[in-house]
Parts: C-alpha cells; sequence; structure tokens
C-alpha cells in the first residue's frame, strides 16, 4: 500500500487532477509553474554568470542593493533616536513635499530620499524698458528763456502711468554685494571708552568701531541708534506707543514718511494719488508733542489719528533738543521704525507731495536698477563750498563744522572736480530720499547717522564721506538725480511761522472805510464876451524826464484876459 500511496502521489505531482484532488498534500497547478519558471530563471542565470561581463553585472547590482538596505536602516535608527518623524516649513509644508528634495525607487523596491542643497536667493537685476518707448528718447529741454526768473524750477520727467508702474514693481529684492548678515548693537549699560562725539540715543562708538563699520564683510554689527533698547521706540528715545508700533509693523511694502517737530511746519497732503496707492501705500508723519497739541487744538487730529493720508505717529523722549537733529531719527532711520518695508520715500516736513509713490519708485529706482536715490543740491556741489554756506546762514556753529571739515580733511577729503565722474555732486538735497530697503542701503543710513549724532547735525556735509567710503569697497547702485527733477514730483512750501507773517490781517467787515471826499469846486471866472481871446493854442513839446515816467495827466488852463486885443 505504502508502495502505491508513493506512485499515487507521484502521478498526482507530474499532472494526474483524480490523484492530486484525493490526495489533498500534493501541490497545487499554479505553484508548480511558478517553481518551473524559477528553475528555469536559475538555470539562465547559472548559465550566463560564467560570463565576465555579465558576473561584474550581476555583482554590481547586487553591491548597490546592499549599500542602499544600509542607508535606508541607518536612516531609519537615526529617526528613531530623534523622535522625529517630519520637519515643518511653514506649518503647511513638509521637507517631503518640497522640491528640493527628491524620491528614487530601486529595482529591490527601496525607497530613498535625497537632499538636495537649497536654491540660490532670487534676485531683481532690472529691466530695460521696450524699444521704441518714448522713455528710452526722451531729453530734458532747454529752459525757458526767462532772465527775471533765475532760481530753481522744475523740469519735465517721463513717468510711466500709474498701473505701469505698479506692474513694474519687483518681485525679488535687489542684491546687497558682500554683507549677507546685518545686526545692530545694543548696550544695556553705555560704554564712554575711548569717546569721540555720539549721544546716549546713538550710543558712542570709538573711532576703531567707526573705521570698521566701513570695512564692509558678510556679517556685521553696527551703531544705529535705538542702543538702549531691544526694540526701536520702545523704552529707547525717540518712544512711541505700542499701537503705532504695532501698525509701523503691518507696513510691508511702499512707505512715504515724513516729519514735523517743534510746531515748525504745515501738514501737506499728497495729491494725484492713486486708489491702489491709497489702500497699499503706508503714509507716516512723524511729530513730538508740541506738534501733536497744536493738530488736536485746531481741530486737525481726532481719534482716528488721521489727517487725511497721513498716520501721525507721536514721539515722545525726544532724545535731542534739536528739532532738525531729532528729525534724522525718522529720515535716516525709517528702516528701524518700519522693520517690513520694502521701499521708502522720505519728505521733509515743507514738501507736498504731487506725483503717485509708484511712479516715483520706477522712475528713480526700479528703471536705474538702483537701491538708493537721492537729489543734488541745486547750486553747491562741493562740500567745501555747503560749509562755508551754512556758516553764513547760521544753521549751525562755526567751530563745530570747522572741526568736521578738518577731521575730513585729514581722512582725505578733496574739493569736488570732474575726477570724481560720473559722481556728479559731493552735495545733496536731502529733503527727499527714495531707497530700497536692503542691507546695503540700510548700512549706508545707519553710517550717515552715525557721522550726523557724533558731528554736526548738517548732512549734506557727512554725505559725501560715507559714500565715497562704501563706494570705495563695494559696488553700491547709487542714483543721484537731478534737482529739477525732485521739483517734479514735490512742491516747497513755506515754514509755518513764514506763512503766519505773510498772511495779511483779518478785517472787520462790519467797518466799512469812509467815503472818499469829493474834490473842490473850481473857481468860476466871471469875464464878458468881449474880454474872451479865442487864440490857437501851439502844441508844445512832449513830456519829458520825470513828468513822462510818473504818468501824471497836465491840464490845459484856459486863463481869461491874459491878452488883451481892443479894437482900436
Amino acid at each position: 500500500m505504502s508502495g502505491q500511496v508513493g506512485i499515487g502521489i507521484r502521478s498526482g505531482s507530474y499532472g494526474s487532477l483524480d490523484k492530486h484532488i484525493q490526495n489533498g498534500t500534493a501541490r497545487k497547478p499554479s505553484k508548480m509553474l511558478k517553481e518551473k519558471e524559477k528553475e528555469r530563471l536559475f538555470l539562465w542565470i547559472c548559465k550566463f554568470a560564467g560570463r565576465k561581463k555579465v558576473g561584474m553585472l550581476f555583482l554590481c547590482l547586487i553591491s548597490a542593493a546592499v549599500f542602499i538596505w544600509v542607508l535606508y536602516v541607518g536612516k531609519g535608527e537615526d529617526s528613531q533616536e530623534g523622535n522625529t518623524v517630519s520637519i515643518s516649513v511653514n506649518e503647511s509644508l513638509s521637507i517631503s513635499d518640497s522640491p528640493s528634495e527628491i524620491s528614487t525607487t530601486n529595482a529591490i523596491g527601496l525607497t530613498t530620499n535625497f537632499a538636495l542643497p537649497p536654491p540660490a536667493p532670487s534676485y531683481f537685476l532690472g529691466y530695460h524698458l521696450p524699444q521704441g518707448h518714448p522713455c528710452n528718447s526722451f531729453t530734458l529741454p532747454p529752459p525757458p528763456a526767462d532772465k527775471k526768473r533765475t532760481g530753481p524750477r522744475p523740469c519735465p520727467v517721463c513717468y510711466l502711468p500709474v498701473e505701469e508702474a505698479i506692474g513694474l514693481m519687483p518681485t525679488f529684492p535687489s542684491p546687497s554685494p558682500i554683507i549677507k548678515n546685518l545686526t545692530y548693537i545694543y548696550e544695556e549699560n553705555l560704554s564712554r571708552d575711548g569717546e569721540f562725539g555720539g549721544s546716549d540715543f546713538g550710543g558712542y562708538p570709538t573711532l576703531t568701531q567707526r573705521n570698521d563699520s566701513f570695512d564692509i564683510q558678510e556679517s556685521m554689527s553696527v551703531h544705529c541708534g535705538f542702543v538702549r533698547g531691544i526694540k526701536p521706540g520702545h523704552n529707547t528715545g525717540f518712544d512711541i506707543d505700542e499701537a503705532d508700533l504695532l501698525e509701523m509693523e503691518q507696513c510691508n511694502g511702499v512707505v512715504v514718511a515724513s516729519a514735523i517737530f517743534g510746531n515748525f511746519d504745515e501738514i501737506n497732503e499728497p495729491k494725484n494719488v492713486s486708489d491702489h496707492s491709497r489702500t497699499t501705500v503706508c503714509f507716516l508723519m512723524f511729530v513730538d508733542e508740541d506738534t501733536e497739541k497744536y493738530l488736536t487744538s485746531s481741530g486737525k487730529l481726532g481719534i482716528s489719528k488721521k489727517i487725511g493720508l497721513w498716520r501721525i505717529i507721536v514721539a515722545r523722549n525726544l532724545p535731542y533738543t534739536d528739532a532738525r537733529r531729532t528729525g534724522k531719527i525718522p529720515k535716516l532711520l525709517l528702516h528701524r521704525l518700519v522693520p517690513n518695508a520694502r521701499y521708502s520715500i522720505w519728505l521733509d516736513g515743507k514738501l507736498e507731495l504731487v506725483v503717485d509713490p509708484y511712479q516715483i519708485l520706477e522712475r528713480f529706482l526700479w528703471r536705474k536698477n538702483a537701491t538708493f536715490a537721492i537729489s543734488k543740491h541745486y547750486r553747491r556741489f562741493d562740500v567745501f563750498v555747503e560749509a562755508e554756506a551754512n556758516k553764513a546762514a547760521g544753521k549751525y556753529d562755526n567751530a563745530s563744522i570747522d572741526f568736521q571739515i578738518e577731521f575730513y580733511k585729514k581722512e582725505g577729503l578733496t574739493p569736488y572736480t570732474e575726477a570724481k565722474l560720473p559722481l556728479i555732486s559731493d552735495v545733496p538735497e536731502g529733503c527727499v530720499i527714495v531707497r530700497e530697503h536692503v542691507l546695503i542701503s540700510n548700512l549706508f543710513t545707519c553710517l550717515w547717522f552715525n557721522e550726523v549724532d557724533r558731528f554736526t547735525s548738517r548732512d549734506q556735509i557727512s554725505f559725501s564721506t560715507v559714500r565715497d567710503k562704501i563706494l570705495s569697497r563695494v559696488d553700491f547702485r547709487f542714483n543721484m538725480f537731478l534737482d529739477c527733477e525732485r521739483r517734479n514730483f514735490v512742491v516747497q512750501k513755506y515754514h509755518r511761522d513764514l506763512l503766519l507773517r505773510l498772511t495779511p490781517p483779518m478785517v472787520n467787515a462790519d467797518i466799512s472805510p469812509p467815503p472818499p471826499s469829493p474834490p473842490p469846486p473850481l473857481p468860476l471866472l466871471e469875464t464878458s464876451p468881449e474880454k474872451v481871446v479865442t487864440s490857437s493854442i501851439r502844441k508844445g513839446p512832449g513830456r519829458r524826464g520825470r513828468d513822462r515816467r510818473s504818468g501824471s495827466r497836465r491840464h490845459r488852463k484856459v486863463v481869461a484876459g491874459s491878452r488883451e486885443m481892443e479894437p482900436s
């Protein structure tokens, strides 16, 4: 029996379906076919494995599979040790979803993730207007031949339409050469060792620190005002209410800023501003408490903290007694007060904006591929001449101006000559600044402010020194445009005290001036007809000298009885 059973099994294993069904221990036909295929594959591998090239190929495949398996196991162990499952980038995107990582699946089914290096940052590198665009061939017309008007005046500027200018706003920031990280010095306890000018607001940097700040490095830390606090405007001097600080942090695009301290100017409402600018541009007006008091008492400022487009920002605990020096804080350190802004336009308080901000940015920054733009002085272009003009006008203490000029001369300051071209001037008209808030322009205004804090508050004197030191080390994309172009988009108003003097006195309408007295009557001469002589009167010579210039009217008089002709 046992032999018959064994024969039955063998016959079943070779295809006897009936015996296979009866004996449940036999294998299924599908499984048999798979075993036959494996045997054939094994025989085929053995047949060709002896060949040299095929053997090497198989060896490489096996080595690659083992290597990938080791990496996979090691990665799994590291992830278990760190208890980390996924790294979130921005709370909605994980690294596995990031384009910086790719996944590959090998022949044995193992999946391996390869992390790519982070992509290079993107920068704005400028643009050119289309060929044939009218602004490409635009040239300034000759000034009008008006000998009576020889002072500064505006000139035409080729702006793009507002919609086109808005469409050309760069998506990415401009590059900053060399510098990649810029931080600002905070000193809880001010050090005055080696003091050479400075203040409690801006610190007391030594001359060594000053010189090092002009040596552009990849990572830098410099003095830039607000040294007594971590957050500018919060217990640092030039303190600002928390609500206003939060409002300024929301400005993440374009900012137009101005300031009035000491109630020195009237607030000028911007004109010709597009609806897009009204909703996307932050208009910030910095004032002190004296100006705030006047605006409130005059009914111009209410609980909304706005006057027209301007958001009124009140600064308290001012670090300087000089209003002009205080005004340099928002003028030069605006990037510290609005840290998220991309572009800004600074206007002195006496100026009225009459062109849309996006048109100004497109014309003087984006089209020129510049990060900082300022106009030249309308008359002076030499620092030495500017210093003498400031002394003659009593703008600052003469001894302090002389000390600053002598210090710069020892550092190599020379009078302006054509050798400095393409720089067209050493003296700016600093009432307007157009700039992009990138590291290099932020560094420039920080170092410019440090000179104003260390020496005199006349920023025109220190401007060229800071500019030339930076330009000697890096390619600072700087644009100095004509003063007449500046006067095209801003209108200069009078200071408030001068406006008050120019205002005519009020006249009471109830009191009317007395009517003019009638002229006295002419004397009547009684003459008889016989004594009146009608003679031809010879026209005398024309008026001369004083009579002709005065324009007086000479009346002809008839004198009765001057000549009597009696009939004989």
